[in-house]
């Protein structure tokens, strides 16, 4: 018999024998038995008890009406309990001072069986956002999953915490993802475009959309060089992108071609970068979650994996989902910069742009002295920390 019906059978059965036993089970809920008629019978146990049943205060051996008024209980919640199925259960208990280790069985089959339920859920809800356009019902059951989790651990009597899971255990970041819609990954390539040839575009996205956000590899890789010729202050367009692919070894290695890339560039379409950037953020938060869930339900069906680190495995299984939310709250909690073909000829060029353009440049004989220190631009004020970069 599954380890897990034994226990569920050995409480019950230790219930039944010895009702003072239910004392030490104040931690165990009904519903974390797998079989309804053991959720029932465990169920109407605790309600005879708080009702004060006379066979609690009998002297002498306990009488059969115990069990008896159980089994009816029972039987008024849930069909095919038979008062000899429970004199079956008493049988299954080897010992009934063994009642709360059998409970704690029970209890860690129950932990396994919510997380993994929860992750199926969390899962179901990132798929059908994925195909309405929305984030909505995935993160709020994420939040679900959460208080699941941080309960479950309360229940078990450990410090919910996120513990990365050891090696050779699934993690989010090791699952491949689903295949995505063609709609994605063109949005992505209008994206791309947009920000290759659009003056001042990167500064609409940079602060809050990363290289992992796209769903393919070879665009994030192309969305890094467009951040690091962003950060290094230098102009942006076609050629300079694919100098700085070279640069990188994205031509030498295959991961994209100088025609894939004149292809992206040529594709631009009217828009705006931060519009197509929030498409693609959106379809990172869905598939992020999607990722986080099927990490958590492989970890949920690992029999070995004890509950507390069970759980708090799969706390750290919904950080990059934390991650990924939180930027997908700052990308929409405040409208992006307004941005303009040509800026005006006195305009000060951006503090990052001047501190690249001092540190490339070489002093000429009889050239004035530099700038005194406090008039040069920090190192914080030329690079956020803040903000980062791809």
């Amino acid at each position: 018999m599954n380890p897990l019906m034994s226990a569920e059978q050995a409480v019950l059965g230790a219930a039944l024998l010895d009702p003072e036993q239910l004392t030490h089970l104040e931690w165990l809920a009904a519903d974390h038995f797998y079989r309804p008629v053991h959720q029932a019978l465990f169920a109407a146990l605790r309600k005879l008890r708080n009702d004060g049943h006379p066979a609690l205060s009998a002297d002498g051996p306990l009488p059969l009406s115990w069990v008896i008024d159980a089994v009816e209980e029972a039987g008024q919640h849930v069909r095919g309990l038979t008062a000899a199925y429970a004199h079956t259960l008493i049988q299954a208990c080897p010992r009934t001072e063994h009642a709360p280790v059998y409970g704690r069985m029970v209890l860690e089959g129950a932990i396994h069986r919510t997380v993994a339920q929860h992750a199926i859920r969390l899962h179901q809800a990132a798929r059908a956002d994925a195909v309405q356009g929305e984030v909505e019902g995935a993160l709020r059951t994420a939040d679900v999953l959460t208080g699941v989790l941080t309960d479950l651990a309360r229940r078990w009597g450990t410090d919910p915490r996120p513990v990365p899971p050891t090696a050779g255990r699934a993690a989010a970041t090791d699952i491949p993802p689903p295949a995505q819609s063609g709609q994605v990954a063109e949005e992505e390539r209008f994206l791309l475009a947009v920000l290759a040839e659009q003056p001042g575009a990167m500064g609409e996205v940079v602060a809050w959309l990363r290289p992992g956000d796209f769903a393919d590899p070879t665009h994030g890789q192309l969305y890094r060089c467009l951040g690091a010729l962003h950060h290094r202050g230098e102009p942006i367009d076609r050629i300079t992108l694919l100098w700085e692919a070279q640069r990188r070894g994205l031509l030498a290695d295959g991961t994209v071609s100088s025609e894939q890339l004149t292809a992206v560039c040529e594709g631009m379409v009217p828009g705006s970068a931060d519009w197509f950037g929030q498409r693609v953020m959106r379809s990172s938060v869905t598939r992020t979650a999607a990722a986080s869930a099927r990490a958590i339900r492989t970890l949920a069906q690992d029999e070995v994996l004890g509950p507390g680190r069970l759980i708090n495995h799969a706390l750290h299984e919904l950080g990059p989902l934390d991650e990924v939310r939180a930027r997908w709250a700052t990308a929409n909690s405040s409208p992006a910069p307004k941005t303009t073909a040509s800026a005006p000829s006195s305009a000060e060029p951006p503090p990052d742009r001047v501190k690249a353009a001092r540190a490339r440049s070489t002093p000429r004989p009889g050239a004035s002295p530099p700038a005194p220190a406090s008039r040069l631009p920090t190192l914080s004020a030329a690079r956020p920390p803040s903000r980062g970069h791809p």
